[in-house]
C-alpha cells in the first residue's frame, strides 16, 4: 500500500510519519503531483496558520489537484480546516473549498475556556468507521484557536463550552481537528481504521 503525506510545509509532519511506521507503515512525503494521484491513501496534517499554508499550497499547485482526489484522504488539526471555504483567521483566507464549512474563532465564554483550545476532550456524535472500536467520550487531544462549525458533513463533536466540528467528512475526504499522532490508542486506533477505508 502506497501511503503518500502531503509536503507543503506543514508542520507536525515527523510525528505523523512516527506514528505510521510503530504502526508498520512506510509513508512517502511528497508535493509531487503524479506521487499523490496514484498512492492508495493521502494525509494531510498541518499546524501553523492557514494563509501561510494555502501559499504554500498554491505555489505548488496543490490547491487544484488536492480536490481531485479521489482515494481516501486525512486531513488533520489544520489539514481539516483548510478543506473549509474560508477562514477568519489573519484577517480572512479562502481555502480549499473542498467541505461547505466556514472556520471561526472561538470566543471565551468562561475563564476555564481558554484559546487556544489545547489539551485533551472527549469525542461525541461517533458517525463514521474512522470511528470503529471507539466509544463516545473517548479522548482526543487538540490545539487550535479556530474550529468548524456543527453540520451534515459533521462525524465527530467536541464541546468547547458549545459543539464544535471534531472531524469531518465529504465523500473520500475524511479529516479531524485533533492530532491523532498525539492522541494515544484512540489516535493510533482511528489512523488504523483509515488505513483499512
Amino acid at each position: 500500500m502506497e501511503i503518500a503525506i502531503v509536503d507543503y510545509k506543514g508542520g507536525n509532519v515527523q510525528s505523523v510519519l512516527f506514528a505510521l511506521e510503530r504502526l508498520g507503515v512506510q509513508a512517502t512525503l511528497t508535493a509531487d503531483h503524479d506521487v499523490l494521484r496514484r498512492a492508495d491513501k493521502v494525509l494531510f496534517p498541518g499546524e501553523g496558520e492557514a494563509a501561510s499554508a494555502m501559499r504554500e499550497l498554491r505555489a505548488q499547485g496543490l490547491h487544484e489537484l488536492l480536490p481531485t482526489l479521489t482515494q481516501p484522504f486525512l486531513g488533520i488539526c489544520l489539514g481539516m480546516q483548510l478543506l473549509g471555504r474560508h477562514t477568519e483567521e489573519g484577517g480572512g483566507t479562502d481555502m480549499l473549498g473542498i467541505l461547505p464549512f466556514d472556520v471561526v474563532r472561538f470566543t471565551a465564554a468562561a475563564p476555564e475556556h481558554k484559546i487556544p483550545h489545547m489539551g485533551w476532550n472527549n469525542l461525541q456524535q461517533l458517525r463514521s468507521p474512522l470511528f470503529e472500536g471507539l466509544q463516545a467520550d473517548d479522548f482526543v487531544y487538540f490545539v487550535h484557536s479556530y474550529y468548524a462549525p456543527v453540520g451534515n458533513y459533521t462525524i465527530a463533536e467536541a464541546e468547547y463550552p458549545a459543539p464544535f466540528s471534531a472531524a469531518v467528512q465529504h465523500e473520500n475526504f475524511y479529516a479531524v481537528q485533533f492530532h491523532t499522532e498525539k492522541s494515544g490508542p484512540v489516535g493510533t486506533r482511528i489512523l488504523e481504521n483509515f488505513l483499512k477505508l
